[in-house]
């Protein structure tokens, strides 16, 4: 791996495991206070640290330089637990957050940057948005890599791109965060990250091993590795507010029916189907009521509508079935109701088609599309059907609402993949002998028992451009001139010789365009057999400066642009 890595803005908050005690456990953290694991200091509070207190230290001389000192004991689970609604806060402002270790969270810089105007900005804004969300103060640092965005994000500093190899040369070893190899490091003489950086690849992973090259890639500020971001979970949950308290079954039953329907287009719309179900509901007098029910198959909206209604019914009615206590009715009409979707499988039989699901919805838009026709004619409704052909044009054919969809021509078997444009011509696939063959016979059977029972073979189309096929294909294709970098006409002659490298590009009375690379020609030689209809031409790819993919023709010395990659 090599090259510049990716800019990353990251968040960190100081001394978040005192923190995390102070919002769990309520501990103060304007208090000394330690954070201890194995009897040791992991991290402690601004007011300890202003006692002589520092990470590392054992228990006992950290109660000696503070008799007052608070002890509260590592756990990563309440760390975890306190920082899950500082990410989310993030993920208000940005998108794609990954969660380096509780207290710190990273994301792709080049986004927020983008859209909030500029690294200082969104930092700004991720750091307002976070102190008034959670009441939690933290610092952004920004820098080529994630390594150096943690380093900067402790001076809350925006390291200018390419400036971070300069950024870490000065910090001491220890910022590596690797205590053995830091104190190995400082017995070789070795200091500073600029030090570390500039010895030999090959004798650091020898010497060192490969968590010392790792380490080395870090203070030389190659740390070129993608973030794992997390994407937020989409919200499946459905909510109707009421400003009616409901106190009746049938009111009831039709809210339910409502909001049964959302939920199951939600799902659908996700591919995902509904095993287990969670409702619940919120009375005028603020009571909750939560119930779960579970579906050994897939719930279908008519079966999500029931389970609802039933348990409404069971709510508001107060019954229990035969005998027996009472359950106690709600002291008030239900006004919020929510469906939780608590288990969900995916489902791709729940994916519509174009009309939907198979049935009403398809017979309405055939009726409708039908309409259209009698109104305006046949030809006003179309349908694309893919076929052969050697032509982007001709492998594509319009048929009318209801017609037979057959193509044209029949379709070619699966080609390999067209080579890069630009490459050499030795890379490029030869003219095939029989380019100028017609296309053969639809079907050809073997003699004897091996030809029996087989399938209809489909026949092939030499010359034919093989995928990607291009994105917009152009009805009448448009004339242009290629010329060399001597500004000569490009030639093909009839032994496909090409008198010289594309270079640039006129189409029409437009301006020239640098050609960036090129690829062909591919011959084509049709219909040789019947003169009135026979056409000879050759192919090319080519892709211009400004990214712009096109595929030229050139026929009778005339090029022609025919259609545009995407």
């Amino acid at each position: 791996m090599s090259g510049v890595p990716p800019r990353a803005l990251l968040l960190w908050c100081p001394d978040w495991p005192v923190l995390a005690a102070e919002i769990v456990d309520g501990v103060p953290a304007t208090d000394p206070v330690v954070v201890l694991h194995a009897n040791r200091v992991v991290a402690c509070s601004e007011r300890a640290r202003a006692e002589g207190i520092r990470r590392g230290l054992r228990r006992r001389e950290a109660q000696g330089r503070c008799p007052g000192l608070v002890v509260v004991d590592h756990d990563p689970g309440r760390d975890a637990r306190a920082f899950e609604p500082v990410v989310a806060a993030v993920e208000e402002v940005v998108a794609g957050v990954e969660v380096i270790r509780p207290g710190a969270c990273a994301t792709a810089a080049r986004g927020p940057s983008r859209y909030l105007g500029g690294e200082e900005a969104a930092a700004e804004r991720i750091v307002e948005h976070v102190a008034q969300s959670c009441a939690v103060e933290s610092q952004v640092g920004v820098a080529d890599g994630v390594f150096a965005a943690g380093l900067a994000a402790r001076e809350g500093r925006i390291v200018p791109p390419g400036g971070t190899t300069e950024f870490l040369a000065g910090r001491p070893v220890e910022a590596l965060g690797r205590p053995a190899l830091a104190d190995l490091l400082r017995r070789l003489g070795i200091r500073t990250l600029g030090d570390f950086a500039a010895l030999p690849a090959g004798d650091v992973l020898a010497r060192f091993g490969f968590d010392g090259a790792l380490a080395h890639r870090l203070a030389a500020g190659r740390d070129d590795r993608p973030l794992a971001v997390r994407q937020p979970p989409a919200d499946l949950t459905v909510t109707a507010e009421h400003d009616e308290p409901i106190d009746r079954v049938d009111a009831a039953a039709f809210a339910a029916r409502t909001l049964a329907e959302r939920l199951h287009e939600r799902l659908a719309a996700y591919g995902l189907a509904c095993t287990r179900l969670g409702i619940e509901a919120v009375t005028a007098h603020g009571q909750e009521l939560h119930r779960v029910w579970r579906h050994d198959g897939l719930l279908t909206a008519a079966a999500i509508a029931d389970r609802v209604r039933w348990q409404l019914d069971g709510w508001l009615s107060g019954s229990n079935g035969r005998g027996g206590a009472r359950p106690t009715r709600p002291t008030a009409g239900i006004v919020r109701l929510r469906l939780v979707p608590d288990g969900v499988l995916a489902q791709a039989g729940l994916q519509p088609g174009l009309w939907g699901e198979t049935g009403a919805e398809r017979d309405r838009a055939h009726r409708a599309l039908s309409r259209v026709q009698g109104i305006l004619g046949p030809e006003a409704v179309v349908t694309a059907v893919l076929g052969g052909g050697r032509s982007p044009a001709d492998q594509v054919r319009l048929v009318p609402w209801g017609d037979e969809r057959v193509p044209t021509r029949p379709g070619p078997p699966p080609l390999p993949a067209l080579p890069p444009p630009g490459a050499p011509s030795s890379d490029l696939p030869s003219p095939d002998p029989v380019a100028s063959a017609g296309p053969g016979p639809v079907a050809r059977r073997g003699g004897g028992r091996a030809g029996r029972g087989r399938a209809v073979v489909e026949p092939p189309w030499p010359g034919r451009i093989p995928p990607p096929s291009p994105a917009v294909v152009l009805p009448t294709p448009l004339s242009a001139e290629v010329r060399d970098a001597a500004g000569e006409p490009v030639v093909v002659s009839a032994r496909l010789a090409v008198s010289a490298a594309p270079a640039r590009l006129t189409v029409g009375p437009g301006r020239p365009a640098e050609i960036s690379g090129w690829a062909g020609p591919w011959p084509v030689d049709e219909r040789w057999w019947a003169p009135a209809e026979a056409r000879r031409r050759a192919r090319f790819q080519v892709c211009l400066v400004d990214g712009t993919a096109l595929l030229l023709a050139v026929e009778g010395g005339q090029w022609l642009v025919e259609a545009i990659y995407d």
